[in-house]
Parts: structure tokens; C-alpha cells; sequence
């Protein structure tokens, strides 16, 4: 289909929605969750984990199986997200990426619609208050965590409303009294409760399943026991236990049955925040997106073998083999998606920008510096849905300092797909690696040899844009 007539379709596919359903703007909560690996929730797989409400969600509007974050580790993920640009068009694809005062954010975009934003959360991408902060990146509202580091605690000290540290004074002295995505829950269900009259947009950016590993002892305990493991020691006597201890320095008894207390939280908030959406009479005209920001980590005592928390993929967080990079994708809104169903067009989080603009009735071309490679996947999200234009995807890690992880400062890995194919290169020096998705969706069997024009394809596009 040409574009000028997929354009066409979905302008009439919006068209057709609003004048069924209601002609207000949509309401939008994105809820983006860290480190959750691809079957870590019940609705993709075997998951021994328990996430009735996600599960239910999944069930009544679209389980995306082909989605992707915007790059393997934290930072760079949701610069992709916020900016829709994919490693193609970022400046900077390690995790020491952040926004710049120039960037037009999805944010900035819905409010040139009139939205109300509000951002509860982990940001992590800029760190110039009032330059780069999310009030400067397009949120009217703001609580949460302010730099990458703060993310790493569960039991935080102080958090951030509005550009001013408040302290958590429940947490201090060593005491564990208030749960960091409790709080952004309970911030988003007051949030949700107020009156307005503008379409509002949400960005619910929860810090786990990230270590630290620790969870509400009723979400624990009903899987300990169930799980056998030896503690996570962190530093003990003033050494670390391995190479994470100490970003990770307090010991964990049961690390299996804290990982998986922790996704159960999030499930439990989750079904909170639809109970609130459907009181207030929003949950006919909310579309809620669920996903993850990369693969699963194996941090602080986390074992992503253990609950094949990639499967059916190969590797985690900092690969760009699918387990790195392949999420789960969870859409639903009731006012245009009365037909659940499973949907395994490939997209990315570069088109989460431009799938917003569109909409809300946003023309790109009218927003200034805006700046995307995505693609508007509006066409998608009913149920009638059109198909979108085969296209290459693309990822880049930057290795740098400061991660345990990252081995040699400076190599950088590479991956792409287009339909069945995914090419990946890990250094720039490394060979590329071919396979077909469809047939070998863990990356077993390398094809370069048997299909040499698609690997001279994919060469040519790596080598174009390893600069």
C-alpha cells in the first residue's frame, strides 16, 4: 500500500472510531514498567508469577507479540520513547543519554492538543532542572524520581514534586514504610480522581522490577517457600558478593520470591488504577498502553534463567538478541477495541510519539523541532485494523563507564529487523549475524551463509549507520 493511501486509511480508520464511540480526544496512560522481562506476566506465557489484573487487561484489548523497546538498557529506551527517534537519529545510544533543551517530547506534543500531563514516576533522562526536567519536557505535573541512580531504590529517602525534593521521612532511619511504587500509584489514582475538563495524558513510570529486590510483605511471602534460593549476600563485612553489590549493598533472603512479590505489586497497582479509571467513568475512553523499558536483569540477586523470563528468547537486559530488546506490549481501549485479539505487527517505541500526534489530531509538520523516525501505529489500534509499511527497525548500545556489566568501555552493539529478518552485531568489528524470526525466534541458527543477499542487505544498513 503507498503511503499517501495507508495515510488516507487510517485518517478514515480514526474518523470511523470517533463518530462510533465519542468524538473527545482520548485520554492516554502510558504505563511503563523497568527491567520486565517478556514472560514475566501470565498473558505471554508460563510464568509460575501471578498477574490476574494485567492478564484480564491483555484479554480485552490487543497483547501485542512483536513489540520493542526503544534500546536494551534504561536511558537511551526512554529517550526513543519520549523523542520518537531510534538509534538511527539519537546522538548518544549508552546509558548515558539524556534529553536535551532542544528535544520535543510526546508531552510537548499533546499539549499543542490541549492535554493535560503528568508524569509519576522514574525519569532518569535529564538532569538541568528547569532545562531538561520533566516540567521543561512538556508534564504540568510531576512526582518521582529525578536521576537514574534515585531508580535504584525501592524504599527511597526523598522524591520530587514539581521540581522540589521532598523527603520520605516513612523511609529514614532505616525504617521501610513507604514503597516507592505504592506511592506513584497512589499519586496516579489522586491524579486520576481530580476534576478537568481536557483530555489528560498519564505517564505512569514505575521503577521496578529493577533492583533493588524488595517488595510489601504481602506480596512476598504468599511465594516463599515455592521458590528455593540461597540469599542474596550484597556487601557482607565490607566486601561486595559480586559485581552489582554495590549498587545492591542490603542482603536479600529469598530473591525468587522478592522478584516475583515485585511483579505481582505492579499487577495488584495496575488493577487499582483500571477500578479508579472505571469510578470516574474514564475507562471507556482510555487507552492504556503496558510495557517495559528492556529485557530482564540479572541484578542484586535476580536469576532471569529461573523464570525464563526472556522465553521464548535468547538473552536480557544489555543484549540486542531479542531477550534485550523484545517486550511485552499490552494496549487497551474499550471505546475502539471491542474485539480482543493477539497482534504480531513488529513496532517499536519510536512510534509511540507520532502514534500519540496522530491521535490527537496533531500535524508533526506544525510542531516545531520535532524531530521522528516512527511510525504511527494508530492503524492498529481498532478492530478493524490496517497494515502498516514493512520497514526497518533499528537498535545501538553504547557501552560506557559506571556499569559493572559493560565489559570493554566503547564497543558498541547493533541490531535490525525487517519482516522475519533480524541482523545483529555485537562490536563494530564483530561479524553480522542473520536469522529469521519467524522459524527461529531464539536466535539459534545463523543464516548468513544460506542467505547471502539478505545479509549483504542487512551489512550495508549496519555498516551505514555505525557512525
Amino acid at each position: 500500500m503507498k503511503k499517501s493511501h495507508l495515510f488516507c486509511a487510517a485518517i478514515a480508520f480514526f474518523a470511523n472510531i470517533t463518530s462510533a464511540h465519542s468524538r473527545e480526544k482520548p485520554n492516554i496512560l502510558f504505563i511503563l514498567t523497568d527491567d520486565l522481562g517478556f514472560n514475566q506476566i501470565g498473558a505471554y506465557g508460563d510464568t509460575p508469577i501471578q498477574t490476574p489484573n494485567l492478564d484480564q487487561l491483555a484479554a480485552n484489548g490487543i497483547r501485542f507479540t512483536q513489540a520493542y523497546s526503544g534500546n536494551t538498557v534504561c536511558s537511551p529506551s526512554r529517550v526513543s520513547l519520549f523523542t520518537g527517534r531510534d538509534g538511527r537519529l539519537m546522538e548518544n545510544n549508552s546509558n548515558t543519554v539524556q534529553l536535551r533543551d532542544i528535544d520535543v517530547t510526546f508531552a510537548h506534543v499533546l499539549k499543542h492538543a490541549g492535554y493535560d500531563t503528568a508524569l509519576f514516576g522514574k525519569y532518569s533522562i535529564g538532569s538541568q532542572m528547569g532545562v531538561t526536567d520533566p516540567l521543561a519536557m512538556g508534564f504540568d505535573t510531576w512526582y518521582g524520581m529525578y536521576s537514574i541512580l534515585e531508580g535504584h531504590r525501592q524504599y527511597p529517602h526523598f522524591l520530587w514534586r514539581d521540581g522540589r525534593q521532598i523527603r520520605i521521612q516513612e523511609n529514614e532511619g532505616g525504617k521501610k514504610g513507604a514503597y516507592a511504587q505504592r506511592l506513584f500509584t497512589d499519586e496516579t489514582i489522586s491524579y486520576l480522581k481530580e476534576e478537568r475538563t481536557s483530555p489528560f495524558f498519564v505517564m505512569l513510570s514505575y521503577s521496578s522490577p529493577h533492583a533493588e529486590l524488595a517488595a510489601p510483605e504481602e506480596f512476598e511471602k504468599p511465594y516463599r517457600g515455592r521458590f528455593p534460593k540461597a540469599p542474596y549476600s550484597g556487601v557482607v563485612d565490607g566486601q561486595p558478593s559480586d559485581k552489582y553489590a554495590w549498587y545492591y549493598p542490603e542482603p536479600v533472603p529469598h530473591p525468587h520470591a522478592t522478584l516475583a512479590g515485585m511483579v505481582t505489586a505492579l499487577d495488584s497497582y495496575v488493577g487499582e488504577i483500571i477500578t479508579t479509571l472505571k469510578a470516574q467513568g474514564l475507562y471507556e475512553n482510555t487507552l492504556i498502553f503496558f510495557t517495559s523499558d528492556n529485557g530482564p536483569h540479572d541484578e542484586g540477586g535476580a536469576d532471569p534463567q529461573f523464570f525464563k523470563a526472556s522465553a521464548p528468547y535468547k538473552g536480557m537486559k544489555r543484549d540486542l538478541y531479542e531477550g534485550g530488546i523484545h517486550v511485552p506490549m499490552i494496549v487497551s481501549w474499550p471505546a475502539a477495541i471491542q474485539e480482543a485479539r493477539v497482534d504480531d505487527t513488529p513496532w517499536a517505541f519510536a512510534d509511540v510519539l507520532p502514534t500519540f500526534a496522530q491521535l490527537a489530531g496533531v500535524s508533526l509538520d506544525l510542531v516545531p523541532r520535532v524531530k521522528t523516525n516512527g511510525t504511527s501505529i494508530v492503524p492498529r489500534l481498532g478492530d478493524s485494523p490496517e497494515e502498516l509499511p514493512e520497514r526497518y527497525l533499528y537498535w545501538e548500545f553504547g557501552k560506557q563507564a559506571g556499569d559493572p556489566n559493560s565489559g570493554i568501555i566503547g564497543d558498541v552493539f547493533q541490531a535490525a529487523r525487517r519482516g522475519p529478518w533480524k541482523a545483529v552485531r555485537y562490536t563494530m568489528q564483530g561479524p553480522v549475524e542473520l536469522y529469521n524470526l519467524d522459524s527461529d525466534p531464539g536466535e539459534e541458527t545463523e543464516l548468513s551463509n544460506s542467505e547471502p543477499e539478505i545479509h549483504r542487505e542487512f551489512s550495508e544498513l549496519l555498516e551505514k549507520y555505525k557512525d
